[in-house]
């Protein structure tokens, strides 16, 4: 019997980073080199493993040649086989894997990997957020934090938290290490379709910064900014973003 959509988009997920891992121990590579490699590596896996099983389906990558053929889909797949490429050829922590399945435009379903703490986090297996402590957090790039993000931090009172990529600071929001992420640097649908599909199903807010909702499977797939945080801060992140553009 075939896998359900979210039992596929996690062992893709979990055996990606797998070979990720094993590659950064059994080369010479490092840096920019090994990123490369892991990012092709990755790739060729995951595209493999869903053309095979899920054949009828659009496709997606950060790392393979756009077609228009996917735009005509119900369903398509969206991935990133290393998000956190520099983090990942730097053996840092905080890079992932991400899986995501837009349905009708919407993150429907996805799973991130967290390859180096051994965790798959996926929208169909929702576990407890911890509570949030007296101080919020709000999760930023380690080397350029969006504006908006440290004005809208200084407002709350929220302390900065350094991250790397994209899938790492949405997951720590559900691991209880952030409560709020607010990019609006840019980034492409592969950056955040499966961070807001497995946001989304653990019951957090996921949307554009002006409060609208994140849209994939666009022939643009440029998304200029993002907020994934609790819902109880969402209204007023919101509106203190609302203020910023005035």
């Amino acid at each position: 019997m075939s896998m359900t959509d979210g039992d596929l988009a996690a062992d893709l997920a979990l055996e990606a980073g797998k070979i990720l891992l094993e590659l950064r121990e059994t080369t010479q590579l490092t840096g920019k080199d090994l990123g490369d490699a892991g990012d092709a590596r990755a790739n060729a896996y995951l595209l493999q493993r869903l053309r095979a099983e899920r054949p009828d389906d659009g496709l997606l990558s950060e790392e393979s040649k756009d077609t228009e053929e996917r735009l005509s889909k119900e369903r398509t797949w969206i991935i990133d086989p290393v998000d956190g490429t520099r983090e990942y050829g730097e053996g840092r922590h905080d890079w992932a894997v991400h899986v995501g399945l837009s349905m009708g435009g919407e993150p429907a379903l996805g799973a991130v990997a967290l390859p180096e703490l051994g965790e798959v986090l996926r929208s169909d297996a929702p576990r407890t957020i911890p509570e949030t402590p007296p101080l919020l957090r709000m999760v930023v790039s380690r080397s350029r934090p969006a504006n908006e993000a440290v004005a809208v931090a200084k407002t709350l009172g929220a302390q900065l938290v350094p991250m790397g990529s994209a899938g790492a600071k949405a997951m720590a929001v559900i691991r209880g290490e952030a409560d709020i992420y607010l990019h609006s640097g840019g980034q492409y649908e592969w950056d955040n379709c499966a961070p807001a599909a497995v946001a989304i199903g653990h019951g957090l807010h996921a949307s554009r910064i002006d409060g609208s909702p994140l849209i994939y499977n666009n022939r643009d797939t440029y998304v200029p900014d993002l907020l994934i945080c609790r819902k109880e801060h969402a209204s007023r992140v919101l509106d203190e973003i609302a203020k910023l553009a005035q």
